[in-house]
């Protein structure tokens, strides 16, 4: 396999895509719709891991995605998000949203997540990626803790794998 040239964080990271909150898009206690944040929080890191390993991407899976705050009609949703760590043909991405009050300037962090994408090929086969050349310190601890994270999802999915395979008395399906 042929060695991708490396790219860094600022080459692809998005910082500041906005969304203004309208009535519509509130649920029944008023607030902003989970599930629309969502549905722009995989939307903008999928932005981000198609920037990187310019291939189609598909989200893999979503990890601690946190609503950590109210946001409420008028509210300017601000969304920013990088490219973390890459593996092979994976790569991890972190997404933070804030509200603005449009009156007041002030920010409150509401939601942060981390997405792994995996690039594909036109057979939608798993294809290599571009390393990351992580620069500042910050972008040095998000490999890092990536790099923990990663290793939880495996852990984890060994563990459900093996429990499948593990003969329960009890389950008579």
């Amino acid at each position: 396999m042929t060695e991708l040239e490396g790219k860094t964080v600022s080459e692809t990271k998005i910082d500041g895509n906005t969304y203004k909150i309208f009535p519509n898009d509130l649920n029944s206690n008023g607030m902003v719709f989970g599930g629309l944040v969502m549905s722009f929080l995989d939307r903008i890191a999928l932005v981000v891991a198609e920037r990187h390993s310019e291939k189609v991407c598909v989200t893999a899976s979503v990890d601690a995605l946190h609503f950590l705050a109210p946001a409420k009609a008028g509210d300017i949703l601000i969304f920013k998000a990088a490219i973390n760590r890459t593996w092979k043909t994976s790569m991890e991405v972190g997404v933070k949203v804030e509200a603005e009050s449009p009156f007041s300037g002030k920010h409150i962090h509401v939601v942060s997540a981390y997405f792994t994408f995996v690039a594909v090929d036109d057979k939608n086969t798993p294809c290599q990626v571009p390393p990351l050349l992580p620069e500042s310190e910050i972008e040095q601890r998000r490999y890092l803790e990536a790099g923990i994270r990663r290793k939880n999802r495996m852990d984890h999915a060994r563990d459900i794998s093996q429990r499948r395979h593990q003969k329960n008395t009890f389950d008579k399906t």
